[in-house]
């Protein structure tokens, strides 16, 4: 199973963005979606699948917690 989580882009370079996860922040590839700054996306992988509204960025983050707690 595949999971991607849910994070905001905090910065832009060239192909990659720099994508913050709750104060973690990752370097990820912008290649496959077309992201601006401030945008929520999922990432897998190292890989930007796919933009997301803020609302349900959070509400994705909220249940990554509750899962995270079962653990």
């Amino acid at each position: 199973m595949c999971v991607a989580l849910p994070g905001k882009v905090i910065k832009l370079n060239d192909t990659d963005a720099v994508v913050d996860f709750n104060g973690n922040q990752l370097t990820a590839k912008t290649g496959l979606v077309d992201i601006q700054l401030g945008d929520y996306c999922l990432v897998h992988a190292g890989c930007i699948l796919q933009k997301v509204e803020a609302d349900e960025a959070k509400k994705l983050a909220a249940l990554m917690e509750e899962i995270e707690a079962f653990t």
